[in-house]
C-alpha cells in the first residue's frame, strides 16, 4: 500500500506542477481526503507551527513593503551596482542574496533584475553571467535568512522532536556555506557563454532595428526619487524592521535568559515579527489595506497553503507507512547519512519550496535516527527548483533578459539556471556538512 499511497502524492505533485501557485496545498487537502475516506487512515497532524510563523513572518515584511521600505533597499543596491558595473557577475546575485537574507522571501528579487540586466549590458558582459546567478542566489539566501519559512520549519521539527537546536546553531552553518557556494558559482559564470560581441546568434538577431532599439530602456537608468515625505517613511519602516531581525537573532543568542520557561523559540518568532509590524504600522501609520495588498503578502499566503496542503498530505502517508519507510531506507543513511541529502534535493525539485520541502522531509530525517548535526549540514540541499525552470523568479530572469542570453533551451532542462544550481547548491551543500561537523 505504501507504493499505492506514494503513486498517488506524486500524481499530486504532477499535477501541481501544471497548475502552480496554491494547486499544490489544494490538491494536497484533496489528497488527505481520499487517504481519509477511501483507504481509511487517520490524517497526520498539519504544520500548524510552521504557517504561524509564516504568517507572521509575512505580516512583517508585507508592513515593510508597504511602507516602500523594500524599494529603498533595491534602491541601495542599485547604486551599488551602478557605481561598480565591471563586477556585476558578483554583485548582483550579492544583492539578491543579502536581500533574501534581510526580508526572507526569494520574492524580493524582482525589482533589481532589470537593473542587473542593464548595468551588465551597458558594460558589455554578457547578462546571462549575473542574471542567472542572481536567481539562484536568491533562493539561496532562504535557509541563510533567520526569519525565513525555512528556519521555522527547522525550529518547530525540532521543537515536535525534543531537539535542542538554536537558531544560531543553524545560522552559523547556513550562512557561510551558502555564501561560498553563491561565490562558486559566481566565479564560475564569470566566464560562461561568449561575450556578446563574439555570440553569432546575438549578432544575427542585432541585424533587427526592433531587437537593437528593445536593449536599451532610457528609463532604466534609475529610479524617479520617493517624495520627501514617502522617503522619510520608507527609511522608518526599513530602520524598525531592521532592529527587528536584529532582535530576533539575540532572542536566539540568549533564549534560555530571555524567555520565561515553557516559551520556544519557534512561537518568540511568531509574537516578535507580529511586534515588528506592529511597530511599523504604529511608526509610520500607513493604511493596513496597503499591507494586505502587497506583493509579499500574496506570495507568502499562496506559500502558507501550499505547505498547508501538501505537507499534511505527505504527512499523513509518512506517519501512516513510518516502521516500511525507516526498515527500507535506514541501512542507506546509517552508514551514508549524507545521502539525506539526495532526498531533499529531489523533494524541492518537485515542490518549488523549501519549507515544503524542509517540512516533509526533516521529520522523516528525525525518524530515521540520522545525526541532527547532519540535517543542519545538508540544509543547502532543500533548494532544487531550478531544476525544472518555471519557478518565477527564473521566468522573471529569463523576461528581463532582452538580450535573449539567459533562456529555456530547446531540450527544457538546458536552461540558463541548471548549472548555476547545481554548483551553488551544490557547493553550499559539501560546504555546510563540512562546517556544520566542526561547529556543532
Amino acid at each position: 500500500m505504501f507504493w499505492i499511497h506514494l503513486l498517488l502524492l506524486l500524481t499530486v505533485i504532477f499535477v501541481g506542477i501544471r497548475y502552480g501557485g496554491i494547486a499544490f496545498g489544494l490538491l494536497g487537502g484533496l489528497g488527505v481526503s481520499v487517504m481519509t475516506f477511501v483507504f481509511g487512515i487517520t490524517p497526520g497532524q498539519p504544520p500548524i507551527g510552521v504557517m504561524l510563523i509564516i504568517l507572521a513572518v509575512v505580516a512583517a515584511s508585507a508592513t515593510l513593503e508597504a511602507t516602500g521600505g523594500l524599494k529603498l533597499l533595491v534602491r541601495f543596491a542599485e547604486r551599488l551596482l551602478r557605481k561598480h558595473p565591471e563586477h556585476i557577475v558578483y554583485l548582483g546575485p550579492l544583492c539578491t542574496y543579502t536581500l533574501t537574507v534581510l526580508v526572507g522571501t526569494g520574492h524580493s528579487v524582482y525589482p533589481l533584475l532589470p537593473v542587473i540586466y542593464d548595468v551588465s549590458y551597458k558594460k558589455g558582459i554578457r547578462p546571462e553571467r549575473p542574471m542567472a546567478m542572481a536567481t539562484v542566489a536568491s533562493q539561496m539566501g532562504i535557509t541563510a535568512s533567520p526569519i525565513a519559512a525555512a528556519a521555522a520549519v527547522v525550529m518547530a521539527t525540532a521543537a515536535d522532536n525534543s531537539l535542542d537546536i538554536n537558531l544560531v546553531n543553524v545560522l552559523m552553518v547556513t550562512i557561510p556555506a551558502t555564501l561560498g557556494g553563491l561565490l562558486i558559482g559566481c566565479t564560475w559564470s564569470l566566464k560562461r557563454g561568449k561575450d556578446l560581441d563574439k555570440d553569432p546568434e546575438f549578432q544575427a538577431r542585432l541585424q533587427d532595428e526592433e531587437f537593437r532599439n528593445s536593449l536599451v530602456d532610457p528609463e532604466q537608468e534609475g529610479n524617479a526619487q520617493d517624495s520627501a515625505k514617502q522617503e522619510q517613511t520608507a527609511k522608518r519602516g526599513l530602520s524598525v524592521f531592521l532592529l527587528g531581525i536584529l532582535s530576533v537573532v539575540i532572542l536566539a543568542l540568549f533564549s534560555k535568559q530571555l524567555l520565561p520557561e515553557g516559551v520556544g523559540m519557534s512561537v518568540a518568532i511568531q509574537f516578535m515579527m507580529l511586534s515588528v509590524g506592529a511597530v511599523i504600522l504604529l511608526a509610520t501609520n500607513i493604511s493596513p489595506k496597503r499591507i494586505v495588498s502587497s506583493n509579499v503578502f500574496t506570495a507568502g499566503m499562496s506559500a502558507v497553503i501550499t505547505i498547508f496542503g501538501i505537507a499534511w498530505f505527505s504527512d499523513t502517508i509518512i506517519g501512516h507507512h513510518k516502521p516500511y519507510i525507516i526498515e527500507m531506507v535506514s541501512g542507506m543513511v546509517n552508514v551514508y547519512p549524507w545521502t539525506f541529502a539526495i532526498a531533499m534535493f529531489v523533494i524541492s525539485a518537485f515542490l518549488k519550496s523549501q519549507a515544503a520541502a524542509l517540512t516533509v522531509a526533516l521529520p522523516l530525517g528525525f525518524a530515521l535516527g540520522i545525526d541532527p548535526v547532519v540535517l543542519i549540514g545538508v540544509l543547502p540541499a532543500c533548494y532544487a527548483y531550478f531544476f525544472f525552470p518555471f519557478y518565477p523568479s527564473d521566468l522573471a530572469g529569463i523576461s528581463f533578459d532582452r538580450s535573449g542570453t539567459t533562456r529555456i533551451g530547446k531540450y527544457v532542462l538546458n536552461h540558463s539556471f541548471m548549472l548555476p544550481g547545481f554548483i551553488g547548491v551544490g557547493s553550499a551543500t559539501v560546504l555546510g556538512y563540512f562546517i556544520s561537523m566542526m561547529v556543532n
